[in-house]
C-alpha cells in the first residue's frame, strides 16, 4: 500500500509548501497554511465529449464562431458583461451571504429563452422550486441538478448540452482526483480548472457562484480569479433594497460598468433609471442636502448627498462618512477651513450617500462641500440645483470627465440649474436649455447658490 502524500497549501493564494510555515512567502498572509492530501493517481476527469489533443493553428486559419455573444433579456447583466455572454466564457460571481447571488443566477436560468443547467450543491430540488415559483417560472428548458461530484456534473452536462451552465457554488464541489475536503484550495483549484476546460472545449458559458471571506475577497486561492474570464461582485446593504453588480475583471468588456437591481418579494428587478430612486422627491427644503451628477462606467445618474454639521460634544470632533471616502472628506473639510475661512475644525461632520451606494467619483466633491456648508449655516440649497465638479486643494473648481452626459441627465430629470467648472475647453452652454453656471472657486459657488 502506497503512502499518502500530503502538502501544506496557503488558503489565501494557493502556495504549496512541503512543511508548515507561519507566513506565506507568496502573499505574506499569516497562519494560512493547511495540510491537504495531494492528488492521487487515477483516470482523468471527463471534461467534454469533444476533448481532443491541442495542435498549433495559424491565426489566419482560425474560423470565428458566428454567434460570439448571447444577448440576455436582463439589460443590467448585459451591460456589466459587455453586451452579452461570450460563448465559452467562465464567469465568477461573488458577494456577501444573503445578498442575492443565487436569486440572480436562478432568474437568469428561468427567465432567459435558453437551455440552462442549474447545478446546486447548497439547496435541494424542492427549495429551488419554491424560489422559482416565487420569482415566476418562464423557461421550460431549465434543468435542475443537485450534485456536488464534479465528474458526475460534467457527465450530465455532456448529456443535457446546455447553452448556459450555472454552478452554485464552486466551494461545494469536490473531485475524486483530489482527496482533500470540499472547499479546500486543492479542490477549488481542480474543480475550476476542469470547468474551465469544459467551458472552452464545448463553448458553453459557465457561471460560478463563489463565497467571500470576511475581508470581502473571493474565498479560495487568488489564482481562482486569474483563471476565470470575468469576476462580478454583487454588493449592497441588506438594510436597503438596492443591489449593485460591479465588474472587477472582464476580458471581453469594460470594468467600469455597473448594474443596479431592486430586491423585492418576487426577486431582483433591474433598475433602468437609478436617478429616480436615489434622489428623494420632497416639497420641503431641508438643509444639508445637495444633488450631484455622477457617472459609473458610461451611465450617468443623480445621487443625493446628505450632511450634518453640529458642535462637537466631546474634545475631538467626529468625522463619519457612509458611501464616500472618509479621507477625501477630511481633505475637503481642510480646504473649506484653510482656503475659504469656514470654521469647521471644532465641529462634528457626518456624511451619507442616500440609497446605500458607494461613490468614488471626484465629480461629487462640489456637492459634498455644498452639503456641508448648507448644514453648517442651516440654509437649505434651493430646489432644482445640481453640482458636477471636483474641488482642488487650493479651493479651485476643477472640471470632470463626460460633463455633457452629466448635464443631459440633470436636464432630463427637470432640474433648472447645474454648477460646473469654468475651465472646460470647447464647452458650449448654448446647446442646453438648462441654466449652466460656471465657477472657478468655491466662493463663487456659495454666492451663486445662497445669494
Amino acid at each position: 500500500m502506497s503512502k499518502t502524500k500530503t502538502a501544506f497549501f496557503c488558503q489565501s493564494c494557493g502556495y504549496e509548501s512541503p512543511k508548515w510555515m507561519g507566513k506565506c512567502p507568496s502573499c505574506s498572509s499569516w497562519n494560512s497554511f493547511v495540510e491537504e492530501i495531494k492528488q492521487k493517481k487515477g483516470s482523468a476527469a471527463p471534461f467534454s465529449k469533444n476533448s481532443t489533443d491541442a495542435k498549433p493553428v495559424v491565426l489566419g486559419d482560425i474560423s470565428r464562431n458566428e454567434k460570439q455573444k448571447n444577448e440576455l433579456q436582463d439589460k443590467e447583466l448585459n451591460r456589466v458583461l459587455g453586451g452579452g455572454i461570450v460563448v465559452g466564457s467562465l464567469i465568477l460571481v461573488g458577494g456577501d451571504p444573503g445578498i442575492g447571488k443565487s436569486t440572480l443566477m436562478l432568474q437568469l436560468a428561468i427567465k432567459e429563452n435558453l437551455k440552462v443547467l442549474y447545478v446546486s450543491g447548497e439547496e435541494s430540488e424542492n427549495q429551488i422550486k419554491m424560489r422559482a415559483e416565487r420569482i415566476g417560472i418562464l423557461n421550460e428548458h431549465c434543468h435542475i441538478l443537485t450534485e456536488t461530484n464534479l465528474e458526475s456534473i460534467l457527465i450530465h452536462a455532456n448529456n443535457v448540452q446546455p447553452e448556459i451552465l450555472i454552478i452554485d457554488s464552486i466551494q461545494t464541489l469536490h473531485s475524486s482526483q483530489i482527496e482533500s475536503a470540499a472547499g479546500s484550495v486543492s479542490q477549488v483549484r481542480e474543480c475550476t480548472a476542469s470547468l474551465l476546460r469544459y467551458s472552452k472545449e464545448s463553448d458553453v458559458p459557465t457561471f460560478l457562484i463563489g463565497h467571500i471571506t470576511k475581508d470581502g475577497g473571493i474565498a479560495g486561492p487568488k489564482v481562482l480569479e486569474h483563471m476565470v474570464d470575468t469576476v462580478l461582485q454583487f454588493e449592497g446593504d441588506r438594510n436597503y433594497v438596492y443591489r449593485l453588480l460591479r465588474t472587477s475583471k472582464n476580458r471581453f468588456g469594460s470594468t467600469n460598468e455597473i448594474g443596479i437591481y431592486e430586491m423585492s418579494g418576487s426577486g431582483l428587478r433591474p433598475v433602468e433609471n437609478p436617478s429616480e430612486i436615489l434622489v428623494t422627491n420632497t416639497d420641503v427644503e431641508l438643509s444639508g442636502i445637495a444633488i450631484s451628477s455622477t457617472i459609473e462606467g458610461v451611465r450617468p445618474f443623480l445621487i443625493e448627498i446628505q450632511a450634518l454639521v453640529s458642535s462637537a460634544a466631546y474634545g475631538t470632533p467626529q468625522r463619519s462618512s457612509t458611501g464616500f471616502d472618509a479621507k477625501r472628506l477630511n481633505m475637503l473639510l481642510a480646504v473649506l477651513e484653510k482656503r475659504c475661512g469656514f470654521k469647521l475644525g471644532a465641529k462634528d461632520v457626518f456624511l451619507n450617500i442616500a440609497g446605500g451606494i458607494k461613490v468614488d467619483d471626484p465629480g461629487v466633491d462640489l456637492a459634498v462641500t455644498m452639503a456641508v456648508l448648507s448644514s453648517n449655516a442651516n440654509l437649505p440649497i434651493p430646489a432644482g440645483i445640481a453640482f458636477a465638479a471636483e474641488v482642488g486643494l487650493s479651493g479651485e473648481i476643477r472640471p470632470v470627465n463626460r460633463v455633457d452626459q452629466r448635464i443631459a441627465e440633470v436636464e432630463k430629470l427637470g432640474y433648472k440649474k447645474i454648477i460646473i467648472s469654468q475651465n472646460i475647453k470647447g464647452f458650449d452652454a448654448s446647446n442646453y436649455k438648462i441654466d449652466i453656471v460656471q465657477c472657478s472657486k468655491i466662493d463663487q459657488v456659495v454666492k451663486a447658490v445662497f445669494s
